[in-house]
């Protein structure tokens, strides 16, 4: 923020030399001392060697992504929530919000809201950047491999009775308890016993217990052992070995699946969970929708040192992220 203060106060007075002093040359002194006059366009040099295209680049943005997406009540919404969160995690810690603002380069909270709304509209502007690279191809074959009927099922959970504190032999002990009682109420089920009933008696699930352990299962609501674990059996089936998940050991009843929703209805959850997964997987993506957004207005950098350090900081931006990407 103070480099951006600086570097627009030269622009200010090289255009208009306001409470200069001016050279017979016609350059603006903005600092004198003895021995030494700093000129506006020394000063301006210096600061732009000095991150000035930082400064060049967020004013850039700044413009283009206004000009892109409105000020809406998402985006004030979202600032809001940012700003609070700020001031919540400063006062917990007994530090003055309002100072470490200051300190920072800030007027206000306003101006600080506002640079939150600014970062609100870049990340989405990369959320639509991604979306025009998403084909129909990519939305079928989301829709055909993680789209599923909801699955009407019951279960009862049994978990071990462990404790931060217990040595690992005794979570071990813990671990093979819960796994024979669950296997115990299996041989109930086999006899012939009643699967809700069972599971108000045993299941460790209390926002199911009560109704006999009924729940509706969609993708991704439930963990992957649960999830496979319904789907490897036919409706009016139940496990036949204990599922184990982190929560413990699950008996599974498998009701029925309802019929898949039509692609029409789930087009637009689809794309926004495939831009979703994209973005969460490539830290490239705002650099790349911002550069383009930039090609988009036809952006031209006169000045050869900045331009030379722009260029270098996307080229650099683009390869630390790829070879983070790539390691993870």
């Amino acid at each position: 923020m103070n480099k951006k203060l600086l570097i627009s106060l030269a622009a200010i007075l090289l255009l208009t030399g306001c409470g200069t002093t001016t050279l017979k040359n016609g350059k603006q002194v903005v600092a004198k001392m003895d021995g030494k006059k700093i000129t506006a366009e020394a000063l301006y040099s210096e600061l732009k060697k000095q991150g000035g295209y930082v400064t060049l680049t967020n004013m850039i943005d700044e413009f283009i992504v206004n000009k892109e997406i409105k000020t809406d009540e998402d985006a004030e919404s979202y600032a809001d929530t940012q700003l609070n969160s700020y001031k919540d995690s400063y006062q917990s810690y007994g530090m003055d919000f309002s100072a470490a603002l200051a300190n920072a380069g800030y007027k206000s909270e306003s101006e600080f809201k506002d640079v939150l709304i600014l970062d609100y509209k870049k990340n989405l502007a990369t959320e639509n950047y991604v979306k025009e690279s998403v084909t129909d191809d990519d939305i079928n074959e989301y829709y055909k491999e993680k789209i599923f009927g909801d699955i009407e099922a019951k279960h009862i959970l049994i978990s071990p009775n462990t404790k931060d504190n217990m040595s690992d032999e005794e979570k071990e002990e813990a671990e093979a308890k819960a796994k024979k009682e669950a296997e115990k109420i299996i041989k109930k089920l086999d006899n012939g016993e009643d699967f809700e009933k069972l599971a108000k008696k045993y299941s460790d699930d209390k926002g199911t217990a009560s109704n006999g352990g009924k729940l509706t299962v969609t993708y991704g609501s439930v963990v992957d052992e649960f999830w496979d674990g319904v789907n490897d059996l036919k409706d009016g089936e139940y496990s036949k070995e204990p599922v184990k998940s982190q929560y413990g050991y699950h008996i599974i009843y498998r009701v029925k699946q309802k019929a898949k929703p039509k692609l029409s209805k789930v087009k637009d959850d689809i794309i926004d969970k495939i831009v979703d997964t994209r973005i969460n997987n490539d830290s490239t993506l705002q650099t790349k929708a911002l550069v383009a957004l930039r090609e988009k207005y036809n952006l031209k950098i006169s000045d050869s040192v900045l331009k030379k350090s722009y260029n270098n900081s996307i080229k650099s931006a683009l390869s630390s992220a790829t070879t983070e990407n790539s390691s993870n």
